[in-house]
């Protein structure tokens, strides 16, 4: 299967690229070839980022960083452009595991982005600061968290690369931070605290989804396998593909499940997903 996925990356930079060089070359001149080369660039950096998320949440992370450092490449000397790629390259690293590889990645691109380019460089803020917490650094994490923060208060308008950066952003990141550290109880109170705000039922149903497993790894952590279970479960109400699709999920799943007895809605969802019958 990882054989077949890497196929349909080369392909669809074959195919973009000669996208590129198709539209390109309708334009006599060289300033229209190049801003529209430069238009064809953006498309081309999301479609890879998009299919980098998706493998990322499927379990293939090596693949996902595959489709991410594609677009790192493709962004070429453009530093926001690059950085939005980034992003993508700091998610996948840290689902493959290296924290140390996507905590330099995403410095390094923060020193590349101006400040000005205000919700880019809030994400690669965050990024940075979730793999510093994956490698256990909880100063370094609540520092750049912290300068995340900074950003998003002055950050307001268009997210034209997609980012989801912004307040709410970054207490939901303070969230996952003190998971990947250990420390379940800030974690679980940041979370009471964060979904009580209007900004939260704002975001994108998939966003929440994912980010409420993150919730329900807090709870388990705290020892609390009813919030866990309710979590999974708003999670499912909200976006049920990001459950039961999700190995991340379904391992959170198996962990609950195993208590007796099993929180109300869960033992459904372990038959759902095929964990039990």
């Amino acid at each position: 299967m990882a054989a077949a996925y890497g196929v349909d990356v080369q392909r669809w930079a074959a195919l973009f690229d000669g996208l590129m060089d198709t539209v390109g070359s309708r334009f006599a001149r060289p300033e229209p070839r190049r801003r529209v080369r430069d238009f064809v660039a953006g498309l081309l950096v999301q479609a890879y980022r998009i299919t980098s998320s998706v493998l990322v949440k499927l379990g293939e992370a090596d693949l996902g960083w595959l489709a991410a450092d594609r677009a790192a490449a493709v962004a070429g000397g453009d530093p926001v452009l690059a950085g939005a790629a980034t992003v993508s390259v700091g998610q996948a690293l840290r689902a493959l595991g290296s924290d140390r590889l996507a905590l330099v990645a995403t410095v390094a691109a923060v020193h590349r982005v101006a400040p000005a380019s205000g919700m880019v460089h809030g994400a690669l803020l965050l990024q940075a600061a979730l793999a510093a917490a994956g490698g256990g650094d909880a100063h370094r994490a609540e520092e750049l968290t912290d300068r995340a923060a900074g950003v998003a208060a002055r950050v307001a308008g268009d997210d034209p690369h997609r980012t989801g950066f912004g307040p709410v952003a970054v207490e939901l990141a303070r969230v996952v931070a003190a998971v990947e550290l250990g420390d379940a109880r800030a974690a679980v109170g940041r979370h009471e605290q964060a979904v009580r705000r209007q900004a939260w039922r704002r975001l994108p149903a998939e966003y929440r989804a994912a980010y409420l497993v993150d919730a329900a790894r807090a709870y388990l952590q705290a020892g609390d396998l009813g919030g866990a279970g309710r979590a999974l479960v708003d999670a499912d109400g909200v976006a049920p593909a990001e459950v039961r699709c999700r190995p991340a999920a379904r391992t959170v799943i198996a962990e609950i499940a195993r208590a007796h007895p099993v929180p109300a809605g869960v033992a459904r969802l372990a038959t759902v997903v095929g964990l039990t019958r």
